[in-house]
């Protein structure tokens, strides 16, 4: 192999790995917004994590965080406000992004 392609190779193994970190960080981060929404809710235990377990699941509808964010704005209802739910995403998303960093330390 030439130094061309083992660069090449080394951008497409660090494309892969980023990749698979923002799945894995947005997977993380829906679970975290679902187990928020599920308190704000009323839901504990086994309902809790039922729930979240669901906006996980609407992440696959389309691509981006709206169809996250309708299911938890409608679940929600008036508990929340759009400023309040797309702040608590933005924070979830650096909470989840922390939490995936010191699992691979």
């Amino acid at each position: 192999m030439t130094t061309f392609d083992d660069r090449e190779n080394a951008f497409e193994s660090k494309f892969a790995h980023d990749n698979e970190m923002q799945f894995k960080a947005e997977a993380r981060r829906n679970k975290l917004l679902g187990l928020w929404a599920a308190e704000l809710m009323g839901k504990t235990g086994e309902d809790a994590d039922a729930y979240a377990r669901e906006v996980i699941k609407a992440d696959f509808e389309e691509a981006g965080d709206e169809d996250v964010y309708r299911k938890v704005a409608a679940d929600l209802g008036d508990k929340v406000d759009e400023k309040t739910l797309r702040t608590t995403m933005i924070n979830l998303m650096a909470e989840a992004k922390a939490q995936l960093m010191t699992e691979i330390d």
